[in-house]
């Protein structure tokens, strides 16, 4: 074993949470240095495949203009950004976990959202509204909806990339493909990690760690032994080095797990994706916009509610039901009124897709699906459409089916003008909501509800802040904001005067 090295504070992980948490660490004036399991090319975690829209509580476009100065009169002009309150996020963040999102976590993250993402820009990340996916064109001006509008510049990639170049600027030294084993641990706490790379193992010392490695969603086993059976058959949308590793090493020392560890953000998937993500495609394998057609499964029926609310609000849900239909997979299916609504995403290349002119044409071309179920249920669907009801893409529009088993509540469209369009779709995972117990200084908490000294933690392998469901948007909020949180408070717990 190599001859320990040193630092104030050392983060594991390389994603959005985890440099928040060494930009803020670094602010403080503690030396930080960063553990990154992947190589350099494959770096920043499950960041690096997102599209990088946040959500945040705003007052008005005031707020927003203040975030991204670079808005023209023109986007000013033809653009309703609405508000989106605190008030409103802390309804989102209730009625989507059902209630049961921690309710100190749930403030902070509220509360800070704002100031969080305004402290990203003065670090130089770069916003830009979020036009592709969250605004529709009605009547000549877009019309923002979800409560999310902002994304950063370049996407997920590009905040990866604007958040490394920062840490960089700021002195913090980043260890690429070097994976954290294990925690240094004693009576008085954490002083470091034990690490391996390039096949050597050696030891880091420090006065606090920040663990920030992300979920287990990579991991088989744990998938299944958590998520439940099945769930080993789940596509990754993201990372394949998020196995974990830092909620293991946390339980080592004697950390409290915490959270809805049978719970998980998993969409609409393509069915031929590859098993992990594929930085090419980024996270266009997603299929999105399933409220403006109906989905079937295997048998040719239906099995949700399409319209039940904004996608962002639905589409991480609803990857667990379409892993719970015969097969695991859906199809997705749509006309020529609404594909010009349809997102890039439904135009890459790597697709599943088929199309036809007539329905009867269409079910035949659906792979391993009842033909003759699916156009009766199709015909029947058509039938029960309040076509009276004004189509509004912007808004929940009640535009709904009457006398159906499972309703469509929302932008109900019958599927009768050619050519019609089906994708094949199964359970992408993006990441799971069990993990660490945390408090409000984002110290980990040991099984008696104490903090563990020197521990911190941020980002998905933080349990408590998601069940169920998830706001779009809420993930990458809430690892900036106790990445910040972390990161401070684990300099401040290294500062000698402390």
């Amino acid at each position: 074993m190599s001859s320990p090295l040193h630092a104030d504070v050392i983060v594991v992980g390389a994603g959005n949470s985890a440099f928040c948490a060494a930009l803020a660490a670094r602010e403080q004036g503690a030396s930080v240095i960063v553990l990154e399991r992947a190589p350099e090319d494959e770096a920043g975690g499950n960041t690096r495949f997102t599209a990088g829209g946040m959500r945040f509580a705003y007052d008005g476009v005031e707020d927003l203009a203040a975030l991204m100065p670079d808005l023209s009169e023109t986007e000013l002009a033809n653009t309703d950004f609405g508000t989106y309150s605190e008030d409103e996020f802390f309804d989102d963040m209730g009625r989507l976990t059902e209630y049961r999102t921690d309710p100190d976590l749930c403030e902070t993250l509220v509360r800070q959202s704002k100031p969080t993402i305004m402290w990203m820009k003065s670090k130089g990340v770069r916003f830009v509204p979020i036009y592709g996916r969250q605004a529709f064109r009605v009547d000549g001006k877009f019309k923002f909806w979800g409560g999310m509008t902002v994304e950063t510049s370049g996407g997920g990639p590009g905040l990866v990339d604007a958040l490394t170049k920062a840490a960089e600027k700021d002195g913090v030294k980043i260890k690429y493909g070097c994976r954290a084993l294990s925690l240094i641990y004693d009576d008085e706490g954490v002083h470091g990690v034990k690490a391996k790379q390039n096949d050597k193992t050696f030891e880091l010392r420090a006065k606090s760690v920040v663990l920030a490695a992300g979920g287990f969603q990579a991991n088989t086993e744990w998938r299944t032994k958590y998520l439940g059976p099945g769930w080993d058959l789940a596509k990754v949308r993201g990372t394949r080095f998020n196995t974990g590793d830092g909620i293991r090493m946390a339980f080592e020392v004697g950390a409290s797990p915490y959270g809805n560890w049978s719970g998980c953000h998993a969409c609409a998937w393509d069915r031929n994706a590859p098993e992990f993500g594929d930085l090419a495609v980024g996270d266009n394998f997603q299929k999105h916009c399933y409220p403006f057609g109906i989905v079937v499964n295997a048998e040719g029926k239906r099995f949700i509610d399409e319209g039940a609310d904004f996608r962002n609000y639905t589409y991480a849900k609803y990857g667990r039901v379409i892993l719970a239909q015969p097969g695991g997979f859906a199809w997705q299916i749509f006309d020529k009124k609404v594909t010009h609504l349809l997102r890039d995403e439904y135009r890459i290349r790597q697709v599943t897709k088929v199309t036809a002119n007539t329905l009867e044409e269409l079910v035949s071309k659906l792979e391993d699906v009842d033909a003759e179920q699916a156009l009766e249920t199709i015909n029947v669907y058509n039938s029960s459409v309040r076509t009276d009801v004004p189509f509004d893409p912007n808004v929940k529009d009640g535009r709904r089916t009457e006398g159906l088993e499972i309703p469509k509540s929302n932008w109900a469209n019958t599927l009768d003008d050619p050519p019609f369009e089906a994708y094949a779709i199964t359970c992408g995972i993006t990441f799971t909501f069990g993990g660490l117990r945390i408090n409000n200084d984002a110290q980990v908490l040991d099984e008696d509800l104490q903090p563990i000294p020197g521990l911190y933690a941020s980002g998905e392998l933080v349990g408590g802040i998601f069940y169920k469901n998830y706001p779009g948007g809420t993930g990458l909020m809430a690892g900036a904001v106790f990445g910040k949180i972390a990161g401070t408070a684990a300099s401040v717990a290294a500062s000698p005067t402390t």
